[in-house]
């Protein structure tokens, strides 16, 4: 249970301090517990119980000095602010242009001070009188105005308009919270709404303030929805920010580190030497609870001044989880498999004998490589070996090697980086490797592949990893390799156009696709799809 905090509200009247005493419980009362004391009925009187702060009005004791001997020593305090309602000002515009009006209250003091107020607020048409206790009226007035003190209005006055007792300022209620750290019920409806209803002549601060409030709930809610985790200190080192998802990671509480210096909490991550360099730290693999994670550290540079940094946290796991999802979304560009088994046409034992093999292998994770003439349905197998995989779910590529020069191919099946080659786009892109990350790269013709690249494909095959035209980093791909050649590989290996070791990586599973010579009357059954294909016939016709 969370214990309130305590308020005392000292004021001169008791129905003054009692008014204050109901604002502040309007926007406080859950979390604060409000005693209301006033010189008048004497509760003022004496040394008061300790409280969390002492608000006080400057006509209570009339010095700060007199104030201290009154409160425990080390207690906070702070002054009263009073103003009025929109509302109740509207009625005081409406009054003639020119009019007499008294301006009732307890002392002269407070009287000119109210009318003063008033004046600032734009409630100038009209000729103020102060009017208090004692005082005598040699003028001949007909309107009254009172905040709630109708007892000190002169009798047989004709219009008499009560604007109720002075309310706390919203400047005052905003002090209150943060001098209590209750800054979140800043932004709850409550206050927003006494806010609006409260007049107030420090526009300029009421602004900024609502705009910091704004730009606070907005960074908040920022934090909340970014999957990566997120620290934030000040140029001081201490912890001021700490999202929920950094929390998770890091297995720490963000309400007990509030105001922490980082390398009390975070002795791995590097903030401190972000803040010396005012540069950006890349991000580095830091094991944390048994967890490996990703950690950048930014500063923040404001004005040329380093005014804090920010550490961002993911879950390495979670990067390439990330980046598959990513990926996966090319699916929808076209990078998936189009045919099946069931799209091959023919019965002829040969035909049977490949699709049953070749099924068989779509289970393997090994590179297939299809031998077969020109036109014999290579690709077309590539893309019934990805459908019957177990990579089925993710994309499926397919490129020409012997179509492309080598600069282009290398670039198209690696990617590059910006301003690896005049005309490489902004930012880079990604090659084919990456973008059939979990999924089937089909190479068609790879024995057009020239030795540099050879040895370019054979290192990736090997270690799973490649490395963009121009680039310096490392990226991790799964692909699983189909490739397919319409020559004898053995013998190019032989000749030396083709590496031996990358043949052998490729031909790990090789399946010859059968001519049409040998798949007997499947000629007849592929005629007749062509047939329906283009809505035509193959009868001859008789000569004119």
């Amino acid at each position: 249970m969370v214990t309130k905090k305590k308020i005392s509200v000292i004021a001169l009247d008791p129905r003054a301090g009692k008014s204050y005493g109901e604002d502040i419980a309007g926007l406080f009362s859950d979390v604060v517990d409000i005693s209301v004391f006033s010189m008048l009925d004497g509760s003022a009187a004496g040394v008061l119980e300790r409280a969390d702060l002492f608000v006080a009005s400057t006509d209570a004791y009339g010095s700060p000095e007199e104030l201290a001997k009154h409160i425990p020593l080390d207690s906070q305090t702070m002054a009263i602010e009073a103003s009025f309602r929109w509302s109740e000002l509207r009625k005081l515009k409406e009054l003639p242009a020119g009019s007499k009006v008294l301006f009732v209250n307890m002392t002269e003091t407070m009287a000119r001070e109210a009318i003063a107020q008033l004046e600032q607020f734009g409630i100038t048409h009209i000729h103020w009188i102060p009017f208090y206790p004692g005082a005598s009226l040699d003028e001949d007035v007909h309107i009254a105005v009172t905040p709630d003190e109708m007892r000190y209005v002169p009798p047989k006055m004709e219009t008499v308009i009560d604007i109720g007792q002075r309310v706390c300022t919203s400047g005052m209620m905003i002090e209150i919270a943060l001098r209590l750290g209750l800054e979140s019920l800043l932004e709850g409806p409550a206050f927003q709404e006494y806010a609006r209803s409260v007049a107030t002549s420090n526009y300029s601060f009421d602004q900024m303030f609502a705009r910091s409030v704004r730009l606070e709930s907005l960074f908040h809610i920022l934090l909340e929805s970014l999957e990566d985790g997120v620290i934030g200190i000040n140029e001081k080192g201490e912890i001021f920010a700490c999202s929920r998802q950094a929390e998770d990671m890091t297995c720490v509480s963000a309400a007990l580190i509030q105001g922490k210096r980082c390398e009390e909490v975070f002795p791995y991550i590097p903030f401190a030497a972000c803040l010396r360099a005012r540069q950006t730290l890349p991000a580095k693999v830091i094991k944390v609870n048994s967890v490996n994670l990703s950690v950048e550290v930014v500063p923040v540079i404001r004005q040329n001044a380093c005014i804090g940094a920010f550490a961002l946290l993911q879950r390495f796991n979670d990067v390439e989880v990330r980046q598959n999802e990513l990926r996966g979304q090319l699916l929808h560009k076209g990078y998936y498999a189009k045919y099946s088994f069931d799209d091959v046409i023919g019965q002829s034992a040969a035909i049977r004998r490949t699709k049953e093999t070749l099924t068989r292998m779509a289970n393997s994770e090994s590179p297939i490589l299809l031998i077969g003439e020109t036109g014999t349905g290579k690709e077309l197998f590539a893309h019934a070996v990805h459908r019957a995989s177990r990579r089925a779910a993710g994309p499926f590529l397919a490129i020409n090697v012997a179509a492309f020069p080598e600069n282009l191919l290398e670039s198209e099946l690696f990617g590059y980086e910006e301003g690896a080659f005049t005309g490489a786009k902004k930012g880079g892109r990604p090659g084919l490797f990456e973008l059939a990350h979990r999924g089937t790269l089909f190479l068609d013709e790879v024995e057009g592949m020239s030795p540099a690249l050879q040895i370019k494909l054979l290192r990736t095959l090997q270690e799973r990893e490649v490395m963009r035209v121009g680039g310096n980093r490392i990226i991790h791909v799964d692909v699983r390799i189909v490739a397919a050649t319409n020559e004898a590989l053995e013998r190019k290996v032989r000749e030396g156009t083709f590496r031996r070791d990358l043949y052998y990586r490729l031909n790990t599973l090789p399946v010859v696709i059968p001519p049409l010579t040998e798949r007997g009357d499947d000629m007849f059954l592929l005629m007749d799809q062509f047939r329906r294909e283009l809505n035509g016939d193959f009868r001859l016709t008789e000569p004119v």
